[in-house]
């Protein structure tokens, strides 16, 4: 029993993995690159209160926190083709969770660019630069660098939910382990492997925050010093 046992469980684990690479974290990447760019114009809009684009982004954000994943991705899949529109299992995948996931970024974006000193945009607009470059230029970074960590525990809670796919014929690897499991009868050794293949994926990711978090920091305690140090240079120019 034990060595049948290792042996599904050695010869699934390239099954579960190669899916993991080729399709989880593609679909995870790739939804979460579209999520930030709504998540960034989303943000900005609520910032700016732009008069009717702003109400609306509060009810796409109030619509999508407040319906489950699964949810929004049966609605998507299986309800909109009665509709007449077609859409396939991983295009909707990455459409569905990069909405979900943009309607949680807008908010961490928002409260970031919240942070930001109004003095700084005052700065800008006497220096002559015009709203979209102060945003882009002085506003957005800073804000990017405050919502860093909570931005980067989006993505790795997003490797998680991208198992969600597999309700919508997605050939990720969790799927991959269920169809495995259906031909083995070992759901409790395979689904404990498949959980560990996802814990691997999150403590890449979390070592990258942690290194990114880093760099972040390091940059801000240097800082300081690299403004000192161009401060002495142009005094000894004088």
């Amino acid at each position: 029993m034990t060595e049948r046992l290792i042996s599904i469980l050695t010869d699934s684990f390239l099954k579960i993995l190669v899916p993991g690479i080729c399709v989880t974290i593609p679909l995870t990447v790739i939804s979460f690159f579209f999520a930030m760019i709504i998540a960034v114009v989303v943000s900005l809009v609520q910032y700016a209160r732009v008069k009717i684009l702003s109400p609306l982004c509060r009810f796409y954000i109030w619509i999508i926190r407040g319906t489950p994943l699964l949810v929004q991705l049966y609605v998507v899949f299986f309800g909109l083709p009665s509709l007449g529109i077609m859409i396939d299992p991983l295009p909707c995948a990455i459409l569905v969770f990069a909405i979900n996931e943009g309607a949680y970024c807008a908010e961490t974006l928002r409260g970031a660019l919240e942070s930001v000193p109004k003095g700084q945009i005052e700065a800008g607009l006497c220096s002559g630069l015009s709203y979209i470059q102060i945003m882009w230029h002085i506003v957005l970074p800073q804000a990017f660098r405050t919502a860093f960590p909570a931005l980067s525990n989006s993505l790795i809670s997003m490797v998680k939910d991208t198992s969600l796919a597999a309700n919508i014929t997605v050939a990720e690897m969790f799927m991959a382990t269920q169809r495995i499991v259906a031909r083995t009868y070992e759901p409790l050794a395979l689904y404990i492997e498949v959980a560990l293949i996802y814990l691997l994926f999150s403590t890449v990711l979390t070592r990258l925050q942690h290194f990114g978090e880093r760099k972040l920091d390091v940059t801000r305690k240097k800082t300081p010093d690299q403004l000192q140090k161009n401060g002495g240079r142009s005094e000894a120019k004088k």
